[in-house]
């Protein structure tokens, strides 16, 4: 039977309304990641002698550092490590804690119970509202943002509220806009930094204010911070949990997908508070049963070693500088991040006489139709395009070749802004 067909049978109607009920599948509305999916396939086909340049792909575009490889094939040939993990093993967990001392000097954390191992952040922000939303809390989102957390608090009854992300507070949420019946009603608040897709970073005195205000409202922390230790210029690596009261109202959600190029490999963990780390862990006890011990142990390898980030970060920081000076030599006002692989460009209205762009979306699809340059659009809080430095390129020379094609296509047209 084809899906048409399933839908006039019971099973159409037995969907949770959480994931639209009986009308599930029949929602006729296209999820932007699927729009720039359809146009790059129409525009390959369209024009398929000519290379589409992805700077949409928020994902590395390297294999993990060799030693990493190596030490995951010999873990894996090792009899022992064949089993349930579980909620991890000590060796990844103290080389956890050990990494957030070294590469962020976050003193205190205990291995055994303030750390836990996840696979991957988004499973970790999946789980954590299971352990402290009920029918009508609400968990506090910035816009635009990861939205797994928003999403499973609305599977739990929850309700959202959300902060815009504005150019004008350096993209920090502004904590003073929460009207006080939200923050004393609100259960979890969610920060991102460096941030997706923005590419801010917060700052100590940032994260002091936020330590104060979780206080004063009894609100629960969770900071994502998967790019916190690609940072560029100069700026070091921060945790939130090296703020003084940190842990003691939230945790922090480390992952080494992007910052030791090992997203296919799902590990990550969450530290800080030992009583949201032990909730955390009950409920993910009933989701997982851990990631494969040989991982683990690779995973513990890369930790130790934060010198392959720290490259990592330096081929990000170069190739940031290209498509900066490049974006600006045609009339954008983009600016470096200190962190992440995310470059957040303000789109413009339109092109001198000629095509008008209402929003950033508008921008993007022209982009990828009629540049074959495929980025993410975000219209959440202002008409905004997301360029990632992840783009296919082997060596520096080829990154100028790439750079150097994006302005050479986009200098045919006059950008209004």
């Amino acid at each position: 039977m084809s899906i048409e067909q399933y839908q006039n049978t019971y099973i159409q109607n037995s969907f949770a309304d959480r994931i639209g009920g009986a009308n599930y599948g029949k929602d006729t509305n296209i999820y932007k990641f699927e729009k720039i999916k359809r146009a790059k396939a129409s525009a390959k086909k369209d024009f398929p002698d000519i290379e589409l340049i992805d700077m949409g792909v928020g994902e590395p575009d390297e294999m993990a550092d060799a030693g990493i490889v190596a030490k995951l094939a010999e873990e894996a040939a090792k009899e022992e490590n064949r089993g349930y993990a579980d909620n991890g093993i000590a060796d990844f967990k103290e080389a956890a804690a050990k990494y957030l001392k070294e590469v962020f000097n976050v003193d205190g954390i205990n291995p055994e119970t303030e750390v836990l191992h996840s696979i991957g952040s988004k499973p970790a922000l999946a789980m954590l509202p299971s352990a402290f939303i009920n029918p009508g809390d609400i968990t506090i989102m910035t816009i635009p943002g990861y939205p797994v957390l928003g999403t499973h608090t609305k599977y739990l009854g929850g309700q959202v509220y959300t902060v815009e992300l504005k150019k004008e507070n350096n993209f920090l949420p502004d904590l003073s806009s929460i009207p006080e019946e939200i923050a004393y009603k609100a259960k979890l608040i969610y920060l991102n930094y460096p941030n997706n897709p923005t590419g801010a970073s917060a700052t100590p005195e940032f994260f002091a204010e936020v330590v104060a205000w979780a206080k004063k409202y009894n609100v629960v922390v969770i900071h994502d911070a998967p790019y916190a230790a690609l940072t560029y210029d100069g700026l070091k690596p921060l945790s939130f949990l090296s703020v003084p009261g940190a842990k003691d109202v939230g945790v922090e959600l480390h992952s080494l997908s992007k910052s030791y190029n090992m997203t296919g490999w799902r590990i990550g963990f969450v530290a800080g508070n030992p009583l949201i780390v032990k909730a955390f862990g009950d409920v993910k006890d009933n989701n997982d049963s851990g990631q494969f011990i040989a991982i683990q142990k690779a995973a513990a390898y890369g930790l130790a070693h934060p010198e392959i980030t720290e490259a990592i970060a330096a081929k990000y920081s170069r190739r940031h500088n290209l498509l900066v000076d490049a974006l600006n030599s045609l009339g954008f006002k983009a600016e470096k991040p200190k962190g992440s692989f995310f470059l957040y460009v303000e789109a413009p209205k339109g092109v001198k006489n000629g095509r008008r762009f209402e929003s950033g979306e508008d921008f993007s699809q022209y982009l990828i139709r009629e540049k074959l340059i495929s980025t993410v659009p975000w219209d959440d809080a202002g008409a905004f395009v997301r360029f990632s430095v992840t783009f296919i390129a082997k060596g520096e020379e080829e990154e100028l070749r790439v750079i150097s094609e994006i302005k050479r296509r986009l200098s045919d047209v006059e950008f209004e802004f």
